[in-house]
């Protein structure tokens, strides 16, 4: 972040309060490059909200048989989420680290939940958690919604190709915040992002 711009306000658009870094920071997932690590690294799942586990568990039947046994002991066990240490809801996770849902293809860890819903078999993408990294969402008390950029290691290289196409956080991620917040919500989102940056 340039010096101009490491003191701009955070945004407010309805109730929900943005961080100016998802202007500022640039990012594109480069799975050539980080084979999908975000779904098995790290000491917890990944955040969900009850309804998010109800589209889970109507989508289990569909991808159950591309799990592996080891993940499908887990959801046997204690089913598609948990209670973490802080106590949130979060998937379940296999091996003390990697999402239930991981899958693989041609050497890339794959989510199970979005590749059958990019194939039509479920109407259930994944988490909203998932879809919004590297956003970070947390509800205050008054219902208020706050979106912050997390900066994590193995993400370097969505960085740097997210630096070399000039693509903005917010920008990189325009349909997950649609399909979370909507798209009128999404245009005054860019609008802020131009009086921002001028």
């Amino acid at each position: 972040m340039t010096d101009k711009n490491k003191y701009l306000p955070i945004i407010q658009i309805g109730n929900v309060l943005v961080s100016p870094e998802l202007f500022t920071e640039r990012f594109c997932c480069d799975l050539d490059v980080c084979k999908g690590a975000c779904c098995i690294e790290g000491d917890a799942g990944a955040p969900v909200t009850p309804d998010e586990i109800a589209g889970i568990e109507d989508a289990l039947d569909t991808v159950w048989n591309e799990l592996s046994a080891g993940a499908q002991a887990v959801i046997d066990r204690q089913g598609v989420a948990y209670t973490d240490e802080e106590g949130d809801l979060v998937t379940s996770i296999v091996n003390g680290k990697d999402c239930v849902f991981t899958c693989y293809e041609n050497g890339c860890c794959l989510c199970a939940l979005e590749r059958a819903w990019r194939n039509g078999r479920t109407s259930f993408c994944k988490p909203m958690s998932c879809s919004l990294y590297p956003i970070r969402e947390k509800t205050f008390r008054d219902g208020t919604v706050g979106l912050n950029y997390n900066r994590w290691k193995i993400c370097e290289c969505a960085r740097r190709k997210g630096a070399e196409l000039d693509l903005p956080v917010y920008k990189f991620l325009r349909q997950p915040l649609i399909r979370r917040f909507g798209e009128e919500w999404y245009r005054e989102l860019e609008k802020a992002a131009e009086e921002l940056l001028g």
